[in-house]
């Protein structure tokens, strides 16, 4: 009898596995309509649990700011602290404001500053980072946690790995992001596990400015268009 509960509790999980690729391609198929019609973009990320007096919120601001200023709409994760930051430059400059949204335990709440006709909302990671990188111009990464990273290393995975395209991926900071470097330079390169010009992919910068001249550089050379 036990057995038979085991068993009839296994099919149970493998049929709602089954439709559960119903929802998956349903939040595909919404993000793609609404976000295909958006235009090039750039996406910021950071902490959610940055405060507004933080150095990096404002900075995040300004970037945001003089990034929509320059033609480019803004995407975030829709939540607070850097991404709350990063729609709040774009609708001060009443550019395009992005979020997308994902329901989690403690951090996670809609922002004022998002277009009420662009926040999306996803249950799954996956799907949502499909839409960053398929529509994102450009990553631009404020100091972070375990989100941020990942984030990070999927776009470099990808862009290593040739399944996308090569695009800006700028890290604010460089007092916070000198030790990863390192790491990556002393540690990676050094065992051979990663190549030395894949280095080359990331930019650190500090300023506003240095960021917009990345963005800028970089489409002076190639067209701006999905990365799928």
């Amino acid at each position: 009898m036990r057995h038979e509960k085991r068993h009839k509790n296994w099919n149970e999980i493998k049929t709602n596995d089954s439709w559960a690729i119903f929802k998956i391609m349903g939040e595909f198929v919404a993000g793609y309509e609404k976000l295909s019609r958006i235009g090039p973009c750039v996406s910021i990320f950071g902490s959610a649990r940055t405060k507004p007096n933080d150095e990096y919120y404002e900075l995040a601001v300004s970037i945001a700011k003089k990034i929509t200023e320059n033609g480019y709409g803004i995407i975030t994760g829709g939540g607070p602290g850097i991404m709350e930051a990063g729609n709040k430059g774009a609708h001060l400059a009443g550019g395009t404001s992005v979020g997308l949204n994902i329901d989690l335990p403690f951090e996670q709440h809609d922002n004022p500053y998002i277009d009420s006709d662009k926040s999306i909302d996803f249950d799954y990671f996956f799907v949502r980072k499909v839409m960053f990188v398929k529509y994102s111009q450009g990553f631009v990464v404020m100091p972070g946690g375990f989100g941020t990273l990942d984030e990070l290393f999927e776009a470099l995975t990808l862009i290593q790995t040739h399944k996308i395209d090569r695009f800006p991926l700028i890290l604010v900071g460089s007092e916070f992001w000198g030790g990863l470097l390192d790491w990556i330079k002393n540690t990676l390169i050094t065992i051979k596990n990663i190549s030395p010009e894949d280095i080359d992919l990331i930019h650190v910068v500090d300023t506003e400015d240095e960021v917009l001249e990345i963005l800028n550089s970089f489409y002076d050379k190639y067209n701006l268009s999905p990365n799928f």
